[in-house]
């Protein structure tokens, strides 16, 4: 629905931003719906798969869009300030199990190069902020012994470290950089600069066989009480209950045992 239905989908959002797609998912499982032969390994149970064209105008991205199934989603359309349009630029970025999404435009890059490990700054393979900025993020896990998470303390070590990070970042008046990262178990949301929403869904949504996603306009879906889901994006996707979060705002959001925000460290600025 949040790729190609709804009225605020990735597909019509994409005539604003035509320059690329991509779609990362989590399975658990460690299998993808998708064949695999069209999407590229990112790592552990992530499959990515990226197109240069127009998303609403693509059909590989409907078809993926269609069948695709997982416990972690995070979809992305560009529309380029930084690099031009090619496969190498287009987000999501995956590297060691971590999955990247940036909203935004990064004024001082030279800060983040500065900053970045060697390591890091030899795998960037493209030419946007956005990629540095991930390499940058990586840098700071890889300082502290957190590229892997594996419990609560280390979780809550990523997210005091990332909140450390973003807060020296708006500091520093880098530029815009809302951001999405996630190693598929647990994933972090970002907002300086750019409009972002947070939508819940559980059991206690009165709404689920059928939702209005327009005035006038419903959506059958497969929603039942067993499902629990969290979505983040830049837009209200539909006309459901969507919190715009306040500028400054990080939350932690974790997969398991249901998907729920575990922590959220807000501004104390009106969004």
């Amino acid at each position: 629905m949040v790729l190609t239905e709804a009225p605020r989908c990735l597909a019509t959002l994409s005539r604003e931003h035509p320059d690329g797609w991509g779609i990362a998912i989590h399975d658990a499982d460690g299998s993808a719906s998708t064949s695999r032969s069209s999407a590229k390994v990112a790592g552990d149970t992530w499959r990515l798969y990226k197109g240069v064209e127009r998303a609403g105008e693509d059909r590989r991205f409907h078809e993926i869009a269609a069948r695709c199934h997982g416990r972690v989603l995070v979809a992305h359309i560009r529309q380029k300030t930084v690099g031009p349009t090619r496969l190498e630029n287009t987000h999501p970025f995956a590297r060691d199990g971590w999955v990247f999404a940036h909203n935004g435009t990064v004024q001082n890059t030279q800060i983040l190069h500065t900053r970045c490990s060697k390591a890091r700054l030899d795998e960037i393979q493209g030419d946007t902020d956005s990629e540095l900025l991930f390499a940058y993020l990586l840098t700071r896990l890889d300082e502290r012994s957190l590229l892997r998470l594996h419990g609560e303390a280390s979780r809550a070590s990523a997210m005091a470290l990332i909140e450390e990070v973003t807060k020296e970042l708006r500091a520093e008046a880098i530029g815009a950089f809302n951001f999405l990262l996630s190693d598929g178990v647990t994933s972090f949301a970002h907002r300086t600069g750019r409009s972002l929403f947070l939508l819940e869904r559980d059991p206690r949504d009165p709404v689920r066989a059928r939702r209005s996603v327009a005035p006038g306009t419903d959506l059958v879906t497969k929603w039942t009480t067993r499902r629990h889901a969290v979505f983040i994006a830049s837009e209200k996707i539909t006309d459901e209950p969507w919190r715009e979060l306040p500028d400054g705002t990080l939350l932690r959001i974790d997969r398991l045992p249901v998907p729920h925000i575990v922590s959220t460290n807000r501004s104390h600025r009106a969004a």
